[in-house]
């Protein structure tokens, strides 16, 4: 006599869920390999802007070296926040340093990372500030762009000492930059940006130039 049983057919609720399960499966990693894409188009955008923007903040002639070729990048939590990497590019002339400039985000944004160049000279003077991307409110926040105002370019020639400590803010924290109408947040952000990049330069400036081209960094916490 044949004892074996037929085994009970899969309902038809439990093949749909499995095949619901599987497309699901299917899309979600369709659409990481999408957003990885995508992150890695906009990050190699960035970096050909960033080289294009890189002579509007200090002319060919005071330099000789590829800046491309002698950067490096870094992490340093105490400084810079959310763990980001700062790429760092070095002008020399005759190998001496000339100015240092800072590929970072402004963390702070209202609507998220405002991504800058900051030019920074030997002396510690600002030879520039500029916005790669943002995603500011079009109309209120991107009065950062040069497209759409002046505004960042108040920036070349500041210091440390120009303003003094309390100016390094917008007007409406008793500082000496602007802030645009209906948005305080969006200039507030960079300020805050340009000024921790100063303080990290006058802390690090040695560093900064010793550093190996190509190397990443991670200073731990002081």
């Amino acid at each position: 006599m044949d004892t074996k049983q037929d085994l009970p057919k899969p309902s038809s609720a439990w093949r749909n869920a499995l095949t619901l399960g599987l497309v699901a499966m299917v899309g979600t990693g369709l659409l990481a390999g999408v957003n990885q894409l995508t992150r890695q188009r906009v990050e190699s955008q960035e970096r050909r802007a960033a080289l294009v923007q890189l002579g509007q903040l200090l002319p060919p002639s005071r330099y000789d070296n590829a800046l491309q070729e002698d950067s490096y990048s870094f992490r340093d939590t105490v400084w810079f926040p959310s763990g980001q990497a700062i790429t760092v590019y070095r002008a020399r002339m005759g190998s001496e340093p000339i100015a240092a400039i800072f590929r970072l985000a402004a963390t702070d944004g209202y609507n998220g990372d405002i991504n800058l160049l900051i030019g920074i000279n030997l002396d510690g003077s600002l030879t520039g500030v500029r916005v790669l991307s943002h995603k500011e409110t079009p109309g209120l926040g991107d009065p950062i762009e040069t497209a759409k105002s002046n505004w960042i370019l108040t920036f070349s020639g500041r210091s440390l000492s120009n303003p003094e400590k309390d100016g390094w803010a917008v007007k409406s924290d008793g500082g000496e930059f602007d802030q645009f109408t209906g948005a305080t947040i969006t200039p507030r952000a960079v300020v805050k940006a340009v000024r921790m990049t100063l303080e990290y330069f006058a802390a690090n400036k040695d560093l900064v130039f010793a550093q190996p081209a190509d190397s990443l960094e991670t200073a731990s916490p002081r």
